[in-house]
């Protein structure tokens, strides 16, 4: 039996390592072409780029795995029927089950190595990748101004491009700058319709910043109040702008810098476990004291309803009159004052309301914000039970199909995998809005395939047709009687309608004979 053993996990350990490597491949390829505006004509070294490569394959663990197990099982078990090699371990009294369990074993090892990998190598590479990538776009300041946010440029400047084109993106649309004073306060606004980014000739880390057709604001700062009141600000407007900033520091990038930045796909599992608690503390929190400020805001809240309001004997009131309608109230009010009153009333209910309106916003934000966490923690987990239900679906179907190599197996292969991936893909997306419960969400495409391999791993050890129609052949039988019964209906149904159409017939052969 252990040669049986070691024959089984060569075949399988083959088929795996040469399936990881074409998809890492593969996957570096498609890495290299999605992030090629990233690398490509900034004049980076080889070592640069290798490490952009290396530490963005870890980031694709939750694809390649799941993968190269569904292709390496399918193509193994295809081989071994096709080559009859199980129709000898079966005449020899050997299961599915028993070829099966040193790669059971291996599968355990893998998925266990699965998890480490994904819950301590994955948010490293994360990390790594994120403050990589920040550091070569400091390389070429074009590509570090994104469109549509601000984005600090220099040390004083804050600028925000509505759309950029260009061969190297040096044509800007409605440029807002905001640019510092001295004394660190934002005092200039400038606005321009059309701009462009030009380098310095010499190449001495000066960066020209050209703007046409724009206005420029400045708040004037004096050392008297009343010298600021009849001079308050500047406007001026300028058909061409010109702004020289100094980039020379960003010639000396440090690209082993880290961020202090720290999402959810950087973190381990006890990270997210302490994440999770203190965001749904804030929640609650921020909740309950909205809450309270919307009831304070609130007309209907007097001082009987707080304590510490609350009148002292001495100065006893009378109680109020009570009114029973919004008419009663507006009587009681003078004439003149009434509009004021109802504007009032107007604008403290817009104001109310748009409260309302970006609460909502903020609550889906921080809901969103807890089932990302919640997605993340539980996929780590998920992960490495789906790399072991597939398995047990792919083993058996390439039993069935009964062919190797790298043609219909790799085809099963993609079917099954494009499956589970879409569906995890899906769920989760509907997780990410409370839809479905998040830490359920990475569970269901394995839990759904789970009876497929249950059933396709049965039928394969006791020999039994994978697909069965026994029951329509039993359904037939059982319906035979009634066919009959549907024939002399549809027979009686035609002579009704032969019946009915028999005048209609003959007046048109007698209009046939007519025209001849």
């Amino acid at each position: 039996m252990r040669i049986l053993d070691r024959y089984v996990l060569s075949q399988f350990l083959r088929n795996f390592v040469a399936t990881l490597s074409v998809l890492i491949l593969i996957f570096v390829f498609h890495t290299i072409w999605t992030y090629i505006d990233e690398l490509a004509g900034r004049g980076l070294e080889l070592w640069i780029i290798g490490k952009f490569l290396l530490f963005f394959i870890p980031q694709l663990i939750p694809i390649i795995m799941p993968l190269a197990v569904v292709v390496s099982s399918i193509m193994t078990f295809g081989a071994f029927a096709e080559n009859y090699e199980f129709a000898a371990m079966k005449a020899s009294g050997i299961s599915l089950l028993r070829v099966m369990r040193p790669l059971i074993i291996l599968m355990t090892l893998l998925c266990i190595g699965t998890f480490f990998l994904a819950n301590n190598l994955i948010p490293v590479a994360y990390r790594e990748v994120r403050a990589l990538r920040e550091n070569i776009a400091k390389v070429k300041p074009a590509m570090a101004i994104p469109e549509g946010i601000f984005s600090k440029v220099g040390d004083d400047i804050s600028i925000k491009v509505g759309k950029k084109h260009g061969d190297n993106d040096q044509y800007l649309e409605n440029v807002l700058i905001h640019k510092k004073a001295p004394d660190l306060v934002n005092r200039t606004v400038i606005n321009a319709k059309h701009g462009e980014l030009r380098s310095s000739k010499n190449n001495n880390g000066f960066l020209q910043l050209i703007l046409r057709d724009g206005s420029y604001y400045e708040d004037i700062k004096t050392n008297s109040y009343e010298r600021e009141q009849k001079v308050p600000f500047a406007k001026v407007h300028f058909d061409k702008y010109i702004i020289n900033m100094d980039l020379s520091h960003l010639n000396d990038v440090d690209f082993n810098e880290k961020s202090g930045v720290t999402t959810y796909r950087m973190m381990n599992v006890g990270q997210l476990s302490y994440a999770i608690d203190s965001l749904k503390s804030d929640f609650k929190q921020s909740v309950m004291d909205y809450g309270d400020n919307m009831f304070r805001r609130m007309p209907v809240f007097t001082e009987r309803n707080d304590p510490s309001l609350s009148q002292t004997p001495e100065k006893k009131k009378t109680p109020p009159k009570e009114i029973k309608s919004v008419r009663e109230l507006i009587h009681i009010v003078k004439p003149e004052r009434r509009g004021i009153l109802l504007d009032m009333a107007m604008s403290n209910n817009q104001s109310r309301f748009e409260s309302v309106d970006f609460r909502q916003t903020d609550v889906e934000f921080r809901y969103k914000q807890m089932n990302l966490h919640i997605i993340n923690l539980s996929d780590k987990f998920a992960l490495a039970v789906a790399c072991f239900v597939l398995f047990f679906v792919a083993a058996p179907l390439g039993a069935v199909i009964r062919k190797g190599g790298i043609g219909l197996p790799l085809v099963f292969a993609m079917i099954l995998f494009l499956t589970y991936y879409f569906l995890g893909l899906f769920v989760k997306n509907i997780a990410e809005n409370n839809t479905i419960n998040p830490a359920l969400a990475p569970w269901i495409p394995a839990l759904l395939l789970l009876p497929l391999g249950i059933y396709l791993t049965y039928m394969v050890t006791t020999d039994k047709a994978v697909f069965q129609f026994e029951w329509a052949h039993k359904l037939g039988v059982f319906l035979k009687p009634y066919f009959r019964w549907v024939g002399v209906l549809r027979n009686f149904i035609k002579k009704i309608f032969r019946w009915l159409f028999a005048p209609l017939r003959s007046l048109k052969g007698l209009f046939k004979k007519k025209r001849a």
